[in-house]
């Protein structure tokens, strides 16, 4: 079951070039997924088009089966959410007041502030471990801390999909793990749809239920980690050598980078990727 499809999706910034053209892609239902790919090959652009925040030149993006342009703009709110890279909030903004922006979708002239709103809030502090911190402005936390209070807004906003892009940047170990350990919590105890853009492969093995790497405006390859995180990918997708070991805690593909890849023909490369994809 899929919770998010593109079909024969292209997607381009004008001059008519595009950075996908015809891509195919399916999205898991109460999974965690994962888009990787070399910086600049378009897995943000992609997260926005998924996220109705860019209109595709070609093709569709269905929302649990539907045009997602066929939704209101309201609709979709209530349907996904969507967290971008290195989000800002005003100065003196506080967490409780940042919360409550993910409250916005469900407001209307007749409907206000409710109860239910109040309990929307609670919730996503408690979930996150903000509740502590509802009073301190959003730009004297820690990293983790901040990107926590951003997820805490999206959780508030009550969808069952929620789109991250790179939420992990600019984080050091500790927090980084923090923040995966959130978002696999809520995918595991609440059933939450998670689809984000990450840079490190061997976090994205082990969080990621399903993976889509990302090459030369097309997927090269989607699944599950363990079926297509492969030294072949690694090296067709990012152009570097590694050696693939099993992480001795979780069994999850690692990647033990050597260094650039050695060049190769474009036909000895396209004969190693056909090999891939028979075997």
């Amino acid at each position: 079951m899929t919770v998010l499809e593109a079909k024969g999706l292209s997607l381009g910034y004008g001059s008519g070039s595009h950075i996908f053209h015809g891509l195919n892609l399916e999205i898991p239902d109460r999974k965690i997924t994962v888009l990787i790919g070399k910086n600049g090959c378009g897995k943000s652009t992609l997260l926005r088009s998924l996220a109705r925040l860019m209109k595709p030149s070609g093709g569709s993006v269905l929302l649990d089966g539907r045009d997602i342009y066929s939704h209101s703009t309201k609709e979709v709110a209530k349907r996904l959410s969507i967290l971008p890279q290195g989000p800002t909030a005003p100065e003196g903004l506080t967490v409780l007041q940042l919360v409550k922006q993910g409250r916005y979708p469900h407001q209307t002239w007749l409907k206000q502030w409710s109860e239910e709103d109040e309990r929307a809030v609670n919730d996503a502090l408690k979930a996150t471990g903000m509740l502590d911190h509802a009073e301190s402005q959003v730009d004297s936390l820690s990293g983790g801390q901040r990107q926590r209070a951003w997820i805490a807004m999206t959780l508030a906003q009550q969808t069952d999909t929620i789109l991250l892009d790179e939420p992990t940047t600019y984080l050091d170990m500790t927090h980084q793990i923090e923040v995966l350990e959130l978002l696999a919590e809520l995918n595991e105890r609440d059933r939450r749809s998670i689809v984000m853009v990450l840079h490190d492969i061997n976090l994205a093995c082990r969080y990621a239920h399903h993976i889509v790497a990302v090459s030369n405006g097309e997927v090269y390859a989607q699944g599950r980690p363990n079926d297509i995180v492969t030294e072949q990918l690694i090296g067709d997708v990012f152009d570097m050598d590694c050696r693939m070991i099993s992480d001795p805690v979780y069994g999850t593909p690692m990647c033990i980078p050597l260094g650039a890849r050695r060049s190769k023909s474009k036909a000895t490369v396209q004969e190693e990727r056909v090999m891939v994809h028979v075997g």
